[in-house]
């Protein structure tokens, strides 16, 4: 639950806890419509089991109620303002009062807090210090304030992007933010890139005397790649971040060791081709190789480890999904189960018994997610991006938005 709404109470008459709770329910039924019946917020796992604590003194009671809420902060407000106005309790006159409505996530978010502080200081204990990797942490503020606009398409860069004669190629603003930091300033930005890659890199990339593509060590780099292939790009080098992290994450030594490990285009072409050569006759196209050239602009996909047909009718509503912030839930027979907003796929998941075979979304797919699915028995999970992955369970396919209706 992310909030505890906590109020107090006062009944002109003896009552119990029944008396309390029955007045509660029956005195905020349809105030907001079904959408709001604290039985059926109950019963889909919205808001918890309402706690009531009761003292009957002098023909008087008082006493203390807990809420807990999954609801967001204008729900859960509403809520309390719903059981404030309850005014009865059976026959008797009575007032209830919010107390406070406590946001259980800052306060697990505050123990986490001081943990990493009392991790970090026996860390600092234990280690020798680095003084590289203090002085980068001195000078970080000043060196991400060095970011620059590049092109036409306000693409974010570093500040030698220009004038360097040598070029790194990134995803993202959060990867050039990364490397400025630790003093690498001859980047660019795709921005994702969405399968079409900016004019103004192709044409920047021919003038340079080296040009590294510098990925995230996951399905989305892959795709960059394939979009700087196809875009016809100059690449010389390929340098990858190591397996599920990605470039924006990684330290000082990290990015000077994926760069240090990076690999000739050529060469990091014939290696995939090797790697899926299995498949070639399957593939619609592939990548060929003459006198280390690139001679074609298309990547061969691997197999599909389960082969997953979707209905027509269900193509098009995923195809609206995009932009919406929201997910639906499919049985086996693609039979909608529900749709429910990003934030709530896993506590829907984790309510549900059975009957989920594929959840797609406008989100990101965590691992969380994923170990969750797969207990669920779900088959096919498909969202915008996949994110940090260290293990993908083997009874579930992993797809993306991209994948599935294209950029």
């Amino acid at each position: 639950m992310k909030y505890v709404v906590k109020l107090t109470f006062e009944v002109e008459g003896s009552v119990d806890k029944p008396d309390v709770i029955g007045a509660i329910f029956g005195q905020t039924e349809n105030l907001f419509g079904q959408e709001f019946d604290l039985r059926e917020l109950q019963d889909k796992g919205r808001l918890g089991r309402i706690v009531v604590e009761i003292k009957n003194k002098g023909g008087k009671a008082e006493g203390y109620i807990e809420i807990p809420s999954n609801l967001d902060r204008v729900e859960t407000a509403l809520i309390a303002s719903m059981v404030e106005s309850v005014e009865k309790v059976g026959p008797y006159n009575a007032k209830f009062y919010l107390k406070e409505i406590e946001d259980v996530r800052a306060e697990k978010l505050k123990k986490i807090i001081d943990r990493a502080k009392q991790i970090l200081a026996a860390w600092n204990r234990e280690r020798n210090l680095d003084i590289k990797e203090v002085m980068n942490e001195i000078s970080g503020a000043v060196k991400t304030g060095e970011l620059i606009e590049f092109g036409p398409e306000r693409l974010p860069a570093g500040p030698d992007v220009y004038t360097d004669p040598n070029l790194i190629i990134v995803e993202g603003r959060a990867d050039i933010i990364n490397l400025l930091r630790y003093g690498y300033k001859n980047t660019v930005a795709v921005e994702g890139a969405s399968g079409k890659i900016p004019q103004s890199v192709i044409e920047l990339s021919k003038n340079k005397k080296m040009v590294i593509a510098f990925l995230d060590g996951d399905h989305g780099g892959d795709m960059i790649l394939k979009d700087l292939i196809n875009a016809n790009v100059k690449i010389d080098y390929v340098a990858r971040a190591p397996v599920g992290r990605e470039v924006e994450e990684l330290t000082g030594k990290e990015i000077a060791k994926s760069l240090s490990n990076m690999i000739p285009f050529s060469q990091y072409l014939k290696k995939q081709q090797e790697t899926l050569s299995s498949v070639v006759g399957r593939a619609e196209g592939a990548v060929k190789i003459e006198n280390g050239e690139q001679q074609a602009v298309q990547v061969i996909e691997p197999p599909k480890e389960i082969e997953i047909k979707i209905p027509g009718n269900v193509m098009e509503d995923i195809k609206k999904l995009p932009g919406t912030l929201e997910g639906v839930i499919y049985d086996e027979n693609w039979n909608l189960i529900e749709k429910v907003q990003v934030r709530d796929i896993i506590p829907k998941l984790e309510g549900l018994t059975n009957g989920a075979s594929f959840i797609i979304f406008d989100g990101v797919i965590t691992q969380r997610l994923l170990e969750l699915a797969a207990s669920k028995n779900v088959k096919l999970v498909i969202g915008v991006r996949i994110g940090g992955i260290t293990k993908k369970p083997e009874n579930v396919k992993v797809l993306t938005l991209t994948d599935v209706i294209g950029p």
